[in-house]
């Protein structure tokens, strides 16, 4: 008898899900895998983001409870499973000089002790995958870069026995991955396509402003286009975070899923073997979990 196929995504904040990788969760549900998102934070000190939402005090009241109803409408869209880790957001400090994160919030635990609670579920829910944010957080918030931190640790500690002993029977993961959904690339070949079909872009002045940072490197590509319509209502589900009339939505869909028809990811670990590039999180697996 084959064995079902299960990835892990670990997000820092509800929305985060729809936002990256979004479309090859859906993907792979379809096709038959488990898909589990684990959400470290309730996304308490997130802004209302969303100009139609914003200063409505009962929102703004019971911020908490209606991000989690927004990420159960979300999950349901996606036709994942998704667990709480319990963490307290961290906030986005602004400022210059930034001033200092909130006593007790998630970014501001120790790494060992954030880890053990997603060890835990990586032994309950034994994936073959896991994908997360890169060291950056995939941009400086300092939740994501914290998420980053603990799925690594719980990644490397999962599998072994002599770690958080009391935290169920060792299961490792067979590969690592940081989501690379905004790359360089991406950006100026959306641009060029709405500029090239006399479309107003909403890239150009972001391109200006990118600079010369190092891009990341792309070793794996998910082809996943047809399922671009359900990332974009999980998205939407969102309602306090997103703004369906914003910039995200500014290019047609038909326009993305021709232009860019992936979403993009870095292998960062493999206990399997694999061919670069790919176009499958679960490339070098399959074999072994339907044999």
């Amino acid at each position: 008898m084959s064995e079902r196929l299960r990835l892990m995504a670990v997000h820092a904040h509800p929305d985060d899900e729809s936002s990256k990788g979004a479309a090859t969760m859906a993907r792979y549900v379809r096709d038959g895998a488990e898909v589990l998102v684990v959400t470290c934070t309730g996304g308490e000190r997130g802004s209302v983001l969303n100009p139609k939402l914003q200063g409505d005090p009962e929102i703004e009241a019971n911020i908490d409870e209606v991000r989690r109803k927004e990420m159960d409408a979300a999950r349901e869209i996606l036709g994942v499973d998704q667990a709480w880790l319990g963490f307290v957001d961290s906030g986005l400090p602004e400022g210059d000089p930034l001033p200092p994160l909130p006593e007790g919030c998630f970014a501001l635990q120790p790494v060992e002790k954030a880890a053990e609670p997603l060890v835990r579920l990586i032994r309950e829910f034994r994936p073959h995958v896991v994908t997360t944010y890169d060291e950056n957080g995939g941009y400086p918030h300092p939740d994501h870069i914290q998420t980053h931190k603990i799925s690594v640790a719980a990644f490397d500690a999962a599998g072994d026995p002599d770690a958080y002993r009391e935290a169920g029977a060792p299961w490792q993961p067979l590969k690592l991955y940081y989501n690379q959904g905004i790359s360089k690339a991406r950006v100026i070949a959306l641009h060029e396509a709405m500029v090239e079909r006399g479309l107003d872009s909403p890239y150009g002045e972001w391109l200006e402003r990118w600079g010369e940072r190092k891009e990341r490197e792309i070793t794996t590509r998910v082809p996943c286009s047809d399922y671009f319509p359900v990332r974009d209502a999980a998205l939407i589900a969102h309602a306090t975070q997103v703004d369906p009339d914003g910039f995200w939505f500014r290019v047609p869909l038909e326009v993305q899923q021709e232009v860019w028809p992936t979403e993009d990811y870095e292998l960062v670990r493999s206990l399997v073997d694999t061919d670069l590039p790919e176009d499958d999180l679960f490339a070098g697996i399959r074999a072994a979990a339907t044999a």
